[in-house]
């Protein structure tokens, strides 16, 4: 339910034409752990465990396949976070993309995915988060070892993961007359075709014609030896081949209203020789309003509707279908979805008869979310939203999957549903606190789901998302240094107009703020609070960009008043140390402005540093006053040591994305310069530790660095956030745009 925060570093360059030309390159998936990249400016090396940090889900889980042949075998893919196997025997899903890094970030989309009925280790990945002009192109992945390591083809042209459509699908195939032919739809370049299976890519004629705006080819299934294809332009129609010649419109196709509609998901019962397809007004995963559900006897050529309940937009019960699945084991028993049916709530309706009569399986659904309690919402758990993937198990006909916006629900008994989602995270992190002393391992802002309070970091949070009130994206989340017990967050307000909240017992309970500017609710930003937590200060930006003046509050959120010299939109930083002093790094101008007295005025201090994007960061080192690192993208890594008076150059980086401290390293014998200086933390480049972007540490303020990541662990774009632990030297918390949190330690 997010678009990606990422901006859009080392854009490949366009080639002419749709076809793809591709030198094949073994690519290494990443494993649940594993050795940090041997790259350190001194030539030693140390080894880091990487794991995963549980909430379960959190994002849209786009296509659920189940392998035909392979009891067990499934496979998930995801709007920005990436694609997954499921393991039957460890009951959790297995990543398959970590591996893809930073100048990569927009192949962490999956387009679409696909199985080959008859060799069950090979799987394939359209890969490509956005099909706008500024985005690189996508690429095709091919595995051999069921998505262990990876041969890679780029493609010319974009795909879109996570734009209107991504629901649909699966816009890859594997031809069912030929194993080493392959089938790829794209949005707006029409249909690919590979003979070599995936290596290289060529368009083929097709009978419609693609438009810069539109949907393309929307889904790709086979019905035993013919293929067919949806299409979601204008006049949206199924095609088909047989393979004997091109591709023609489909007979007698369901005319009226449903002909207007764009054809959302196929899927065939080889059983009952019956094709299914969903339809809808629009693509999704929003703006559906009206849908339907028809079905074409593949013998006879007889198309019938077998729509569930029909929609009633005038009624206010407007929804598209979306999802549909087909029983392998038993001939005429399938399942479809509803989508976008905020009235009432989606369901998954089951048939048994071929679509002549349904059953809701929402109306005797039990919901299980004790291992995800954010699903509550603040309140009841639903049975979801945004379902557009639905999978019936080959070798279970009770056992059922739906994705949703947050999480993916499985039943084995069609009454009892819990989330089947261990291992797949997706969230996209914003904020990351990890307290000192007793409290929370970690305090997380996230995207959609506010801000959560972690226990631990191998379950799902017990208090689910933060509540009174609840959040969708987190703007801002802190704490103060010298008081950590008293925290403070702000957010995209929920099921009420509060767009700020704080805590006295360090997040786990929250109470909103009696008052906020008028500004709040409709453009929440960053807020800093002083060290002892006298001052609160809250900067507003909107969403399509609009800055408002900072406002600064005294008792805590009970009033509040207008900062007019605080650059409008900056995100505020409190000193760690004295409580009068704050600063703010205004982008547009380059400049870093200081406060002396609490906030109520700012004064400009250094200028003529890096301007222009909204991403720089300022961050304080803790226990110490006046002492502000400079994260500034490419143009590297500054330092000022004066409060924001002056700042200098941190000699050797050349790029630093997010950065953040932890517990300083013990001093063993000599102490060398930078010894007992809070270990640094960022996303950056560094040429004598590592050619490419990577996860840096030092232990010698900057001095030298150390490449803690590895080439299996990369998760595209992780320029946001990073913070280490104030407790334990070495330990890392790393915030993904689509992977979640990821968390290490010295192995």
């Amino acid at each position: 339910m997010r678009a990606s925060s990422a901006p859009t570093p080392s854009r490949r360059t366009v080639l002419a034409g749709a076809a793809v030309a591709a030198a094949s390159v073994a690519i290494p998936a990443a494993g649940p752990a594993a050795a940090a990249s041997k790259h350190r400016s001194d030539g030693a090396a140390e080894p880091h465990r990487w794991r995963t940090a549980a909430i379960g889900g959190t994002g849209f889980v786009t296509g659920v396949l189940f392998h035909p042949a392979v009891k067990g075998l499934a496979y998930a893919r995801t709007d920005i976070g990436g694609a997954y196997r499921w393991d039957g025997h460890r009951a959790r899903w297995t990543p398959l993309t970590d591996h893809l890094g930073w100048d990569d970030w927009n192949l962490l989309g999956i387009e679409a995915l696909a199985v080959d009925p008859a060799h069950p280790d090979r799987l394939y990945l359209a890969c490509g988060t956005y099909a706008q002009s500024w985005a690189s192109p996508g690429a095709v992945l091919r595995s051999e070892d069921r998505g262990a390591t990876w041969q890679r083809a780029d493609l010319t042209v974009r795909l879109g993961a996570n734009e209107d459509g991504r629901g649909a699908g699966e816009r890859l195939l594997v031809d069912p007359r030929d194993s080493d032919t392959l089938w790829l739809g794209t949005r707006h370049d029409g249909l690919l075709r590979s003979t070599d299976r995936g290596v290289t890519w060529a368009p083929v004629d097709f009978p419609a014609t693609a438009t810069a705006s539109g949907q393309g080819v929307m889904f790709l299934a086979a019905a035993g030896r013919v293929v067919y294809a949806g299409w979601g332009d204008g006049g949206s129609a199924l095609y088909r081949t047989d393979g004997s010649g091109g591709w023609e419109a489909v007979p007698g196709q369901p005319s009226g209203s449903a002909a207007t509609k764009v054809p959302v998901r196929a899927a065939y019962d080889a059983r009952g020789r019956a094709l299914y397809v969903t339809y809808a007004d629009a693509p999704g995963p929003n703006g559906q309003s009206a849908g339907s559900v028809h079905r074409l006897d593949t013998v006879t050529g007889a198309w019938s509707e077998v729509t569930p309940v029909q929609p009633d937009a005038a009624a206010g019960d407007g929804f598209g279908y979306g999802g549909v699945a087909v029983d392998a084991r038993r001939a005429g028993t399938l399942v479809v979805t509803t989508n976008n049916r905020w009235s009432q709530i989606d369901t998954v309706f089951r048939s048994t008869d071929a679509g002549a009569t349904w059953t809701s399986l929402k109306d005797t659904a039990v919901l299980d979310v004790a291992e995800t309690p954010y699903l509550r919402w603040g309140g009841e758990a639903k049975f979801g939203w945004w379902i557009q993937a639905v999978a019936v198990d080959p070798f279970d006909s009770r056992h059922i999957v739906y994705g949703t916006g947050a999480t993916l629900f499985g039943t084995r008994d069609l009454v009892h549903w819990a989330p089947e989602i261990r291992g797949l995270e997706e969230s996209s992190v914003r904020f990351l606190l990890a307290p000192p002393g007793k409290g929370a391992r970690l305090l997380s802002g996230l995207g959609d789901i506010g801000v959560m309070y972690h226990d631990s970091l191998t379950a799902s949070p017990s208090r689910g998302m933060a509540s009174n009130p609840v959040f969708g994206t987190a703007t801002g989340l802190a704490l103060a240094a010298l008081k950590p017990s008293y925290v403070v967050r702000t957010g995209w307000p929920s099921g009420s107009a509060s767009a700020g909240a704080s805590s006295d017992d360090g997040g786990r309970t929250w109470q909103p703020f009696a008052a906020q500017p008028e500004m709040a609710a409709s453009a929440p930003g960053p807020v800093a609070v002083s060290a002892d937590g006298s001052v609160l200060l809250w900067s507003f930006v909107h969403w399509d960009g609009t800055k408002y003046p900072a406002h600064r509050s005294t008792d805590g959120g009970a009033s509040w008043a207008e900062v007019a010299t605080f650059p409008k939109g900056g995100a505020p930083v409190a000193d760690p140390l004295d409580p009068r002093r704050f600063y703010v790094y205004d982008t547009d101008t380059g400049a870093v402005f200081h406060s002396a007295d609490g906030g109520a005025t700012f004064t400009r201090g250094a200028a003529g540093l890096p301007s222009g994007d909204v991403q720089f960061k300022v961050v304080a080192a803790p226990g110490r006053s006046g002492d502000l690192w400079l994260s500034a993208k490419d143009n590297g890594l500054f330092r000022s040591t004066d409060g924001g008076l002056t700042f200098a150059a941190v000699a050797g980086c050349q790029a630093s994305h997010a950065l953040g401290f932890g517990k300083a390293a013990p001093v063993r014998g000599r102490k060398r310069p930078g010894a007992g200086y809070p270990a640094i933390f960022q996303t950056g480049r560094v040429s004598a530790t590592y050619d490419g972007v990577a996860v840096l540490r030092s232990d010698d303020a900057g001095a030298t660095w150390i490449r803690i990541n590895d080439d299996s662990h990369q998760w595209g774009w992780t320029g946001e956030v990073i913070t280490g632990d104030p407790r334990v030297h070495g330990r890392v918390h790393l915030g993904t745009n689509g992977r979640g949190i990821q968390y290490a330690e010295p192995a």
